[in-house]
């Protein structure tokens, strides 16, 4: 599969639970790809990955578990990522439009709030905080991993807590890449890999970062993620920079799983606080985890999000 398709409009269904859904957008008709797997007429996850831009392998950690769990989810690359189209329109790289696609995705699914729980990780957790604003009406359940509600915030935490753990003379290299446009400079990823991701994205050795990781990360595409996230690997910069829903988290009423971890680039203080202003909030603290707790504190992870579902679902027998 070359990760590109016609687009014809058609909703096509592959081998191996694999559609291709069509979504409309201002600027034409596109498709995108997602995968099921499992069967569960209750339980339905709909995966957001992270970037953005980024894609859907590094999601590959749930097969491990959520099979086990009796939970059908669908793994999904979001427009412009990975084995989607990918549009060259800077106009379609607003949260709005994402949103939209995701409320696309849903009914072409037919998920509903009879079964329909969205999973959204890093940028996934805030499109998903987006779409719950926006659509929980259409939501059984919601689960916001390792992503704050402030980019405002997020900036503060990665100067006053990130950089300052990092090595004076390291970080001054990087800031200087960063400010003459030289992040595509081989020297950026191996200062960061040393000095920042190894410490607070995926806590293991970088040559034993599992292969679904590494494709993801070489998948991202920049022409999303630049102007979404910003040059910088050190905090929010573009369209995230000034993004804050902290003060409409109340107003998201379906029960929600906010997960948090010790070491992660995002505060786990700010995610607890998360939990406790969403109506049913609960928070799930990983000990041993970073932005990728799914691997670096994979039982505590899973066990929290199937414990979650499992609640979920006992509540609403009752």
């Amino acid at each position: 599969m070359d990760g590109y398709f016609d687009n014809s409009g058609r909703d096509d269904v592959l081998a191996g639970g694999v559609r291709l859904i069509p979504i409309r957008t201002a600027k034409g008709d596109f498709r995108v790809w997602t995968r099921r797997t499992g069967n569960n007429p209750r339980v339905k996850v709909l995966l957001l990955h992270g970037g953005p831009g980024a894609t859907h392998e590094y999601l590959a950690a749930c097969d491990s578990y959520f099979p086990a769990a009796g939970i059908e989810y669908y793994f999904y690359d979001q427009l412009g990522s990975a084995w989607s189209d990918q549009p060259d329109d800077p106009d379609l790289w607003t949260i709005p439009r994402f949103v939209d696609e995701v409320e696309q995705v849903r009914r072409a699914l037919g998920l509903d709030r009879d079964n329909f729980y969205l999973f959204g990780q890093s940028w996934g957790g805030m499109l998903a905080i987006e779409y719950a604003l926006e659509h929980q009406e259409h939501l059984k359940g919601l689960v916001i991993s390792n992503i704050m509600s402030s980019g405002p915030a997020y900036n503060e935490y990665a100067e006053r807590v990130l950089m300052p753990s990092m090595d004076p003379a390291a970080l001054a290299e990087i800031k200087h890449l960063e400010a003459t446009s030289a992040t595509d400079d081989p020297r950026y990823m191996e200062l960061l890999m040393q000095h920042h991701y190894v410490h607070h994205v995926l806590r293991m050795p970088a040559e034993e970062w599992p292969d679904p990781v590494n494709r993801a990360f070489a998948a991202i595409n920049q022409a999303i993620y630049v102007p979404m996230q910003g040059p910088s690997e050190l905090g929010a910069g573009g369209v995230l920079r000034t993004w804050d829903r902290t003060a409409d988290l109340p107003r998201i009423n379906v029960p929600t799983l906010v997960i948090g971890a010790r070491y992660d680039t995002m505060d786990p203080n700010h995610m607890e606080m998360m939990a406790s202003r969403l109506p049913h909030g609960t928070y799930l603290f990983c000990p041993n985890g970073s932005h990728l707790a799914m691997y670096d504190d994979q039982v505590t992870y899973f066990n929290g999000i199937t414990d979650f579902i499992r609640g979920v679902e006992q509540d609403s027998l009752d």
